[in-house]
């Protein structure tokens, strides 16, 4: 028989599909065999004990490149603890409470941050998760995209270590993806020349939409040459890594700021080299790389109090690329370490 909680139909003994850390993956990731979908589980959300938690219904999913760095060997130690083998993958994310028996939350509320990839989460308390404030009723799936991690992570970074002034020239790589576009609107916000590159035709006219003033797919045109005619660079906004860290830095003016985010070219070929480090000190470049959460403490409230406004009036813009269904986990995995997905990645695990 289902029940109404709030408002909320609840289905008794309903499967409870998840996405498992299979196995370490060698290179890229691959679907059903370092991730594997599996639906044995049932739960039933009338009569599950809480012993006073919650029960979470899950909706939107993040996708980050970041999870690659998680499926590895628990002995290599990183800034994230390795994913557990047999155990379900977790990832940022928005649900929804069905019960609640936590004074923090109510069944209805939605709820975001860290969640396993699994339909129905119990969780003892509130850790690495918060109710969701959304006043200007943004579409969740905002929530792990443009207005979470990847939107804080661009602004945290840029407003700690960009020190930009007026008359700049910024390059920013990866500039069509979720932290890349945020980090080319707040350089545009400020007046300066943004140099983006990414993978395809498709990326490159996005950029150019949200005002970079030189778009190129690296692809087809040479990073180096267009550092050379368009530079030298003074900010530098690195997802990348390898290849193109080495031509900016042979490309950047005296001083210039190196902002380090990510370097996806190594983190399924055991790294990327690069060559150009001497620049450093002959350019007297200042070099930083950061953790979100490290930065969250000085950057968090101002942009809770900045950003979602400037989403809801458009003057921040981004673009999702959405699937539908939890049992394709482990294929948008591969989408985003191969760079084809075509926007923020997002799992939309169910309606609500």
């Amino acid at each position: 028989m289902a029940l109404l909680y709030s408002n909320i139909l609840v289905m008794p003994s309903v499967k409870n599909g998840r996405v498992i850390y299979n196995s370490v993956p060698e290179g890229f990731p691959e679907p059903g065999k370092t991730t594997v979908y599996d639906e044995t589980q049932t739960i039933d959300p009338e009569t599950v004990l809480l012993h006073g938690g919650i029960l979470v219904k899950v909706l939107e999913l993040s996708i980050d490149p970041y999870l690659r760095g998680r499926m590895r060997d628990p002995s290599v130690k990183s800034y994230a603890p390795a994913f557990v083998l047999g155990e379900p993958l977790y990832s940022f994310g928005v649900g929804v409470v069905l019960r609640s028996e936590h004074p923090a939350t109510k069944a209805g509320d939605h709820v975001y941050g860290i969640l396993d990839h699994r339909e129905y989460i119990i969780k003892n308390d509130m850790d690495k998760i918060s109710v969701l404030d959304n006043p200007s009723n943004l579409p969740l799936s905002a929530f792990p995209g443009v207005l979470g991690m990847p939107g804080q992570t661009a602004f945290y970074g840029w407003s700690e270590y960009s020190k930009a002034k007026k008359g700049d020239t910024v390059f920013v790589s990866t500039g069509a993806g979720p932290v890349g576009s945020f980090v080319i609107q707040l350089a545009k916000l400020e007046g300066l020349k943004v140099i983006a590159s990414a993978g395809s035709e498709e990326k490159v006219q996005f950029m150019r939409e949200i005002g970079a003033d030189v778009a190129f797919n690296y692809k087809t045109t040479s990073t180096k040459e267009v550092l050379e005619k368009e530079g030298p660079i003074d900010v530098y906004w690195d997802n990348v890594g390898g290849e193109t860290l080495d031509a900016a830095l042979s490309n950047a003016r005296k001083g210039a700021r190196f902002i380090e985010c990510g370097m996806i070219s190594g983190y399924n070929t055991g790294g990327a080299p690069v060559f150009n480090l001497s620049q450093m000190f002959r350019a007297s470049i200042s070099m930083n790389g950061f953790i979100v959460f490290d930065l969250a403490p000085k950057w968090e409230d101002e942009f809770n109090k900045v950003i979602p406004p400037k989403v809801a009036s458009g003057d921040i813009k981004y673009r999702e690329d959405i699937y539908r269904g939890l049992e394709r986990v482990g294929e948008v995995i591969l989408a985003v370490q191969k760079g084809v997905n075509k926007a923020k990645a997002v799992v939309h695990v169910a309606d609500f």
